[in-house]
């Protein structure tokens, strides 16, 4: 017997334009909550955090007129429940230092925080930053550990039977949020 496990989509709960919308949103409250961006650098995680990042980077840029540091974090090596593939090749850039600023980690769903759990695990390997504030455009509930995010683009409660899809323009050819229906089969 194998098991087979089947993604549906259910439904579409975001579109090009309400992701825009959320990463405003986002960006505002992040220039608000830090008096500005004099301190404040962007960390994507590896896939779509990084293109998420990138779009609150250039809204800032357009807001505050002033370019800040962003760089990519892949947690594949810093996962406790998931072991790199072999010939794996780390993702992570970040050409800056981070020492004493507020980066603010992004990512695209937060579900059981193990992900951010890597991710800062992979930042405090490196330097040593004042803080650390986290943006996702997901939260879909389900925490394994106590992390919460300081901004959200939509709160999305899911089941277990659950998932949620990000696509990004950058990565995917476009801009859209599903729930996915997932059931495993015993073939």
């Amino acid at each position: 017997m194998s098991k087979a496990c089947h993604k549906l989509r259910k439904v579409e709960i975001m579109d090009k334009f309400a992701m825009d919308r959320a990463i405003t949103r986002m960006t505002y409250q992040i220039i608000e909550k830090n008096r500005g961006v004099r301190d404040v650098v962007l960390i994507g995680i590896y896939r779509r955090g990084c293109e998420i990042a990138e779009r609150i980077k250039q809204k800032i840029s357009k807001l505050e007129a002033k370019d800040i540091n962003m760089g990519v974090i892949d947690i594949a090596n810093y996962r406790d429940d998931k072991k790199p593939s072999q010939g794996h090749k780390d993702m992570t850039k970040i050409d800056f230092s981070y020492n004493n600023k507020s980066i603010v980690l992004v990512d695209d769903v937060m579900f059981t925080g193990r992900s951010v759990c890597a991710a800062i695990e992979g930042i405090m390997n490196r330097e040593r930053p004042k803080n650390i504030q986290l943006a996702v455009l997901i939260d879909r509930g389900h925490r394994e550990v106590p992390i919460r995010p300081d901004y959200v683009g939509k709160n999305v409660p899911t089941s277990q039977n659950e998932a949620i899809e990000v696509e990004v323009f950058e990565r995917d050819g476009f801009d859209r949020v599903f729930i996915l229906d997932v059931s495993n089969d015993i073939s």
